[in-house]
């Protein structure tokens, strides 16, 4: 019952928000559209479609994008019993970049798809949420969403946009009935024989869209010619093939004309001697045939962890740490419960979180270590969660007055929960800040069978741990603290300001994710939540004052929360800047492109979340002497950039036997393998490397 008043609460109350159809972006204006001339009826046209419209010179991509890039994707969430079918994919331009060829379209596009409305629908609407992903590029690539809503009517014909719905159907590649399209492998082509087209194209030159990725070379020139109302073509084959299909749909078209022509073509003969995908990395990866022992893993884990209380991102944990240390009075068997507790904690959620990864990659999700760091509401919720601990240790309010003294008082209560969530806690903010040593070992585990792999984990919580852990054993260490007096008021103070720096760090995190927008409307909310804090829980306030003051300072905070919120369910993505006009977005598709023109190529995996990957930037990375080198070499500096969720880089990672960041490759024009670097690391580290790699020509 609980259950479904609370989802009848949901309904009621998405019903009286307003729907939001337009999200705008500094390269696209999307918005969500409707066409039902008849109503919401079963059997009758519903459609939906996301309109965009690119900036000057900006692109998004096809179903299939070509030689880099991705497709965009929607994710519906619909009334029950109504379902969205696939995206009515329009023929795409052919978008030349150097070398490369992709798939794509510019100026103002439409991406439909077909509702099917069940015969039970009796609704009076038909609710609507879109969830959207694209990745809008011009000579740079930035990965964008969207998150959209809307209410239709069922009774009310929907024709606004009939025009554009009708303009998309005009665009969508037509199948041709009779056509006969066969292919089949001749050696390193894809040799196609179609007849029955139509005959305004015999004798036209086509373009040719192949929609499943990774077999065709899409840039090289195609062999065709016209033979008795035939086409025959021979296309080549990519040398990076990643995909051996026994059918595939393609699209033929004069020019870029629209609509085009679709085909499904039954491909016959051997892939190339071997009916094994090849590899989907343009470079095969650095060999995993020798990764290191488990023994081997579990040391480097442990010292991973215990590396981690040495992070910036950590120290608040620690300061909490030592106050608990701080407090008079405590015996011998507080200070090991307390400790055992913390451990406990620290390495059922190392586990915990280990195994959800484990079992998000299982489900096919692309996520490496550190991914819950890249929603923008978990390190919104981690940065209003520190002001709070802040405010509280420097006297802003207290617990008991804000809390009811059950709730408050739980962690005197209840001394081994407190220490126990301080270690949930230490995890969900320590996990991203890889070390030197973590990088080989998660890899590891993350290829290892589940048991082996979730001991790892274990090991790496225990390392982290492990001080506290030894200091509680340790019963010199009270005796030596001094006796209580007005210094623990002040230390206690003082430890507020940890706090207030790792808010900092999670602020510039988030600008970095969801734009300045975002950060202001964060701190906006900070500045709510502090004022509502010393309303509710100020030491000095009668109950009285705290009625007079809490009221507008609930409704500020509420005010707050409404005006920030659409920053956050559809921020504005920005890409990190470093003041080096040489580092450019990294993809597949670049190196590739940079080796075939005798380049070595540096790829730095980074993320603003990750502490390490910052303090390599500002040092080693900025060294005057480490960018003099990279320039006389010639080297292609690419950065990947995984502060938000990005497919293509967790995949990146996985090739090269990694699961988070730092990553550091340097590939040289030569070589088909990676060197790998240190994760923290040293200019000496940066010059040896280029050193042992090939010179240019």
């Amino acid at each position: 019952m609980n259950r479904l008043f609370r989802l009848a609460l949901l309904l009621c109350l998405w019903s009286v928000l307003p729907a939001k159809t337009m999200v705008n972006t500094e390269h696209v204006q999307a918005q969500l559209i409707a066409h039902a001339p008849a109503g919401i009826v079963a059997g009758q046209d519903v459609r939906l479609g996301l309109l965009i419209r690119h900036q000057p010179e900006w692109h998004t991509y096809w179903r299939n994008p070509g030689d880099s890039g991705l497709a965009t994707t929607l994710d519906w969430t619909l009334s029950p019993g109504v379902q969205a079918g696939e995206i009515a994919w329009p023929t795409p331009r052919r978008l030349r970049l150097g070398p490369l060829l992709n798939y794509g379209y510019e100026g103002q596009v439409l991406l439909p798809v077909s509702l099917t409305i069940p015969a039970d629908f009796k609704a009076d609407a038909l609710d609507i949420r879109l969830r959207a992903d694209w990745l809008v590029c011009r000579e740079n690539c930035i990965p964008e969403s969207g998150e959209f809503s809307l209410r239709l009517p069922s009774a009310t014909p929907l024709i606004e946009h009939a025009a554009l719905f009708d303009t998309a159907r005009g665009q969508v590649p037509q199948e041709v009935p009779g056509a006969r399209a066969d292919a089949r492998v001749d050696g390193a082509s894809l040799a196609v024989e179609v007849e029955g087209l139509a005959a305004a194209l015999h004798g036209q030159p086509l373009n040719f869209f192949a929609e499943t990725g990774g077999v065709i070379d899409h840039a090289a020139a195609v062999e065709q010619q016209w033979r008795a109302g035939r086409w025959i073509a021979k296309v080549p084959l990519s040398p990076q093939r990643s995909e051996s299909p026994a059918t595939m749909a393609a699209v033929l078209t004069v020019g870029d004309r629209s609509p085009g022509t679709r085909l499904n073509l039954r491909i016959s003969g051997p892939w190339s001697g071997t009916d094994t995908p090849a590899s989907p990395a343009p470079l095969p990866a650095p060999s995993p045939a020798s990764p290191p022992s488990l023994p081997f893993a579990l040391l480097l884990a442990l010292l991973g962890g215990l590396l981690l209380n040495l992070m910036p991102c950590v120290f608040p944990i620690l300061s909490l740490k030592v106050l608990s240390f701080a407090r008079p009075g405590q015996e011998r068997r507080a200070l090991l419960t307390g400790g055992l507790a913390y451990t406990v904690g620290i390495v059922v959620s190392f586990v915990a979180l280990a195994g959800l990864l484990l079992a998000l990659r299982a489900g096919g999700e692309e996520l490496g270590w550190g991914f819950q760091l890249q929603s923008p509401l978990f390190v919104a919720s981690l940065a209003a969660f520190f002001s709070l601990i802040g405010l509280n240790l420097a006297g802003v309010f207290e617990l008991g007055n804000v809390l009811p003294s059950s709730v408050a008082t739980l962690h005197s209560r209840h001394p081994v929960l407190d220490h126990a969530l301080t270690g949930v806690l230490a995890v969900a903010v320590a996990s991203p800040c890889t070390g030197p040593f973590m990088g080989v070992a998660l890899g590891t585990a993350l290829v290892l069978p589940v048991v082996q792999a979730l001991l790892i984990f274990a090991t790496l919580g225990l390392g982290m741990a492990l001080p506290y852990l030894l200091a509680s054993l340790w019963p010199g260490l009270a005796r030596r603290l001094p006796r209580p007096g007005v210094w623990m008021v002040r230390f206690r103070t003082l430890m507020a300001f940890p706090m207030f720096a790792t808010v900092v760090w999670l602020l510039w995190v988030l600008g970095q994710q969801i734009g300045i927008d975002g950060l202001a409307a964060l701190l906006g909310i900070l500045v709510a939540l502090a004022f509502a804090a010393w309303a509710f829980g100020s030491p000095g306030f009668s109950r009285k004052a705290r009625l007079g003051f809490g009221v507008p300072a609930a409704l500020v905070l509420g005010g707050t929360l409404w005006w920030a919120w659409p920053s956050f369910a559809s921020p504005s993505t920005s890409t990190e800047t470093t003041g080096q006009t040489s580092w450019q977005a990294w993809s597949a598709g670049a190196v590739v492109s940079a080796q075939a023109a005798g380049r070595p190529v540096f790829i730095d995996f980074t993320a603003a979340w990750c502490v390490t990957c910052q303090f390599n930037k500002r040092t080693a990375l900025a060294d005057p002497a480490v960018l003099a080198d990279f320039e006389r070499r010639r080297v292609l500096l690419l950065r990947a950039d995984w502060t938000r969720r990005d497919p293509a880089i967790t995949q990146e990672l996985a090739r090269l036997g990694r699961s988070g960041v730092p990553v550091y490759a340097l590939y040289s024009p030569a070589a088909k393998t990676p060197v790998l670097l240190p994760e923290i690391l040293r200019p000496a580290d940066l010059h040896g490397a280029l050193a042992s790699i090939e010179s240019p020509a």
